[in-house]
């Protein structure tokens, strides 16, 4: 049995094209019913419904053989252990430092004011102004990240970012763009030794896919 951990929305609507790719069709809707284990039309292969920030520990540790996930997920929470043959070039957007309205980020990092950023990806936020010299208190929010300038919380946060619609609807403004980011196909180093044909065969067939 082969078990591809995936998280719903975005990322497991565009995983559908590769896998028919490998001529796997997915038995179900993770939107429409309550099911967590997905059967497929080969008897073979299963797919898990995790949550995103959960797809590294689930192929890690064995839960999954292989797993789809964001460049973001990996290195906020590590990706020890894990083979990453793929960038899957899905689920494209970017993680941005970002500002209320009127607020001159450029003038309080040029005069060293020390910031308060709110964030979920907080390893990355502070990797990122180590890297510039900017002295950072990090407050870690986990959801409405744009309340935080807001309110007065934070003078910035750092978020992903897709359209910007998000930030333009709130008020915000994109200051500065971190790195871009997609979905990579991660696999466990032992499942790919035990089940080297059937997986390898999954990843030429996304590898195929991705660069047509």
């Amino acid at each position: 049995m082969i078990t591809l951990a995936l998280s719903k929305g975005r990322i497991f609507d565009e995983t559908l094209p590769l896998l028919r790719a490998a001529g796997i069709e997915v038995r179900g809707d993770p939107e429409k019913s309550r099911e967590l284990i997905l059967a497929t039309n080969q008897s073979d292969v299963r797919v898990l419904v995790v949550r995103a920030t959960d797809v590294p520990t689930y192929v890690q540790y064995g839960g999954a053989d292989l797993g789809i996930t964001g460049k973001d997920t990996l290195l906020e929470h590590g990706s020890l252990g894990l083979y990453q043959p793929l960038d899957l070039q899905i689920a494209k957007c970017r993680i941005s430092v970002a500002v209320r309205e009127g607020f001159d980020y450029l003038d309080a990092v040029q005069q060293g004011s020390r910031l308060k950023v709110a964030t979920k990806y907080v390893a990355i936020a502070r990797d990122f102004f180590a890297t510039k010299g900017v002295h950072v208190d990090l407050i870690k929010l986990y959801g409405s990240m744009e309340l935080a300038p807001l309110t007065g919380l934070a003078d910035a946060i750092v978020d992903l970012v897709s359209t910007g619609n998000t930030l333009k609807a709130n008020h915000l403004v994109e200051v500065e763009r971190i790195m871009d980011i997609s979905a990579r196909l991660v696999v466990n180093q032992a499942a790919l030794k035990l089940k080297q044909a059937p997986i390898r065969r999954i990843i030429d067939a996304f590898a195929t896919a991705v660069a047509q």
